[in-house]
């Protein structure tokens, strides 16, 4: 659905983006991270026709960015991180004026209208002024004018930023129902816990250049080379860590204010004799659990350079 080879952005001397190399295929929920300037927004208005590449070539759905731009915007929704809304419309008046744009006429237009303000949860606020609309419900109703013409591929260029905790995971829901329906959502953020609970690829860029692009359990795997395990101890945490440290699938072991963090070796997996050889030795384990690694441990370790490039 999404491929680009080698494509390329230069403003005078200097690269927005560098050879970019993509390969994304129905259903795929891509996650694109990286920091502000990095190039991400530069990549999706390529892909939306809306920029020229310096070089190289982008395919959406089989057609050329540069030989089918027109046949590519009917098959694409391409919603930008801030988009204006019309003071003096209400909600539904706002998707029909796009809807019209789309050539959607007649009943079939209130008809698609309301279904997909069914599908981004927003038909309460049917009758509603567009500029009276929360943060979170803009970006749904942002979302809900994008999928009027059922596009098969969705670029969504910060849809989770600047949204409470409520709207971000009522706008994760409907992004993952939108894979359910096997689009191809391209979503970029700098909210990295967020797109690990909803992408199954993930790229990530840094000064125009694609670091990392792979599914998130090649990622989580790459950048997790070792165990860390939090243990936690009645009384003096010194001998516990002591005990621990001696034995041969332990790499190091730090104490933390009141905890201590045990590093297993590379490929050490099984550390199941560590919390039975505490008990044995009269320890009080308050608790004992491996470390959380998510997708933003994976983005830090990577961007450090801690991991090679996948």
């Amino acid at each position: 659905m999404i491929k680009t080879v080698e494509l390329t952005k230069k403003y005078g001397d200097s690269y927005a983006i560098r050879a970019i190399n993509l390969d994304l295929q129905p259903g795929d929920l891509f996650g694109f991270i990286g920091p502000n300037g990095a190039g991400k927004t530069t990549t999706m208005r390529i892909l939306a026709t809306l920029l020229d590449p310096s070089s190289g070539e982008a395919f959406v759905c089989g057609n050329s960015i540069k030989v089918m731009p027109k046949e590519i915007r009917r098959l694409v929704g391409y919603m930008p991180d801030f988009f204006g809304v019309y003071d003096d419309m209400t909600v539904i008046e706002y998707l029909e004026f796009f809807a019209a744009a789309y050539r959607i006429r007649g009943q079939q237009r209130r008809s698609v209208c309301d279904d997909k303000l069914a599908l981004v949860d927003l038909e309460f606020k049917r009758d509603a002024y567009a500029n009276t609309l929360s943060r979170g419900q803009t970006q749904r109703l942002g979302l809900a004018r994008v999928l009027l013409h059922d596009p098969q591929v969705l670029l969504l260029d910060e849809p989770l930023s600047g949204l409470d905790p409520r709207a971000r995971i009522e706008m994760r829901a409907v992004l993952r129902r939108l894979g359910q329906q096997g689009k191809t959502i391209m979503v970029s953020s700098h909210i990295l816990p967020e797109l690990a609970d909803i992408c199954n690829k993930v790229g990530i860029i840094d000064r125009g250049v694609m670091e990392v692009n792979a599914t998130v359990d090649d990622v989580m795997k790459h950048a997790r080379q070792r165990i860390v395990l939090q243990v936690v101890v009645a009384g003096d945490l010194d001998p516990a860590a002591r005990l621990l440290e001696q034995q041969d699938l332990v790499e190091k072991v730090n104490i933390d204010r009141e905890m201590i963090l045990v590093q297993l070796k590379p490929q050490a997996a099984d550390y199941s004799e560590l919390p039975s050889l505490l008990i044995r030795h009269g320890f009080k384990l308050k608790m004992f659990r491996e470390e959380e690694f998510n997708l933003e441990n994976a983005f830090m370790a990577l961007t450090k350079g801690l991991g090679q490039r996948i």
